[in-house]
């Protein structure tokens, strides 16, 4: 077994512990406020501190989270969201998810994206398929879809500087206007993993968090989606957001942002 498969192997082992605090905590009401709207609840923080503590203790190597931050070691670094979706599990919506990754030089390794209350389980490995429930899923074909759905950040978030509501609305209107329609999840790592499946054709994050987007760029890149920054650049641990999809989705969504964003 090499080492990206038994990080995998120890990962998953954390993740379904922490799967049972997400799921026996589910509806939990904010606790703590971060200013502009945002807030976490009192199973963010227990998710994440369990993520922290044993992920350390089993690889020796450090974690970088929402909820406690932590070191962003640019050699190996686990990247954590203990909840992804955290207003939509507060209120039991069930577009919420934990999201894993260990990034090796700026670039992800290994994911998890785990979704419970979809029975979702993704995970990958670089240069191998992604795999839903231990099930190893077949590459993305070409869009076969007269009406293709694309996955669409939220309008408005506490991190709106380079992507403000307005910008996104006006992204949301043209995608329509196009073959590509337009679906808000409220959860990133839900979009990407939907984009995985082949549910949805394309994603656009506009996040500029780390912990929003590394899991899901692994999964859509093993699954054979093109992945860039949201102005066509190469993905890296640096960029603000992130657009993924098949060939003709990911075109479609790159050129709508980028006319938008020069409009």
């Amino acid at each position: 077994m090499d080492s990206n498969a038994r990080y995998l192997e120890i990962a998953e082992e954390i993740v379904a512990e922490a799967r049972e605090l997400f799921v026996s905590h589910l509806g939990a009401a904010p606790a703590l406020f971060k200013g502009g709207g945002d807030f976490a609840t009192e199973a963010d923080v227990a998710i994440e501190t369990l993520l922290r503590r044993k992920l350390t203790a089993a690889t020796g190597i450090p974690v970088y989270g929402e909820e406690q931050g932590g070191n962003l070691n640019n050699e190996a670094c686990w990247v954590v969201d203990p909840i992804d979706g955290t207003s939509n599990y507060s209120s039991g919506n069930p577009n919420c998810s934990i999201l894993v990754s260990l990034l090796h030089r700026g670039q992800p390794v290994v994911a998890i994206t785990e979704i419970p209350l979809l029975n979702m389980h993704l995970t990958a490995i670089e240069g191998e398929p992604v795999h839903l429930n231990g099930r190893a899923l077949p590459r993305l074909r070409p869009d076969s879809h007269a009406a293709a759905q694309v996955g669409v950040g939220s309008v408005r978030s506490p991190n709106s500087q380079r992507y403000p509501a307005d910008l996104r609305l006006d992204v949301m209107a043209t995608l329509s206007e196009t073959n590509l329609r337009p679906r808000i999840s409220g959860s990133v790592g839900v979009d990407f993993a939907f984009v995985a499946q082949g549910i949805y054709q394309a994603a656009v994050s506009f996040s500029p968090h780390l912990w929003d987007n590394s899991a899901g760029i692994l999964l859509a890149r093993s699954a054979g989606a093109v992945v860039t920054g949201p102005d066509g650049e190469p993905w890296t641990m640096r960029s603000i957001g992130a657009i993924a999809g098949t060939a003709r989705a990911h075109r479609v969504a790159l050129s709508t942002m980028k006319s938008v964003a020069s409009s």
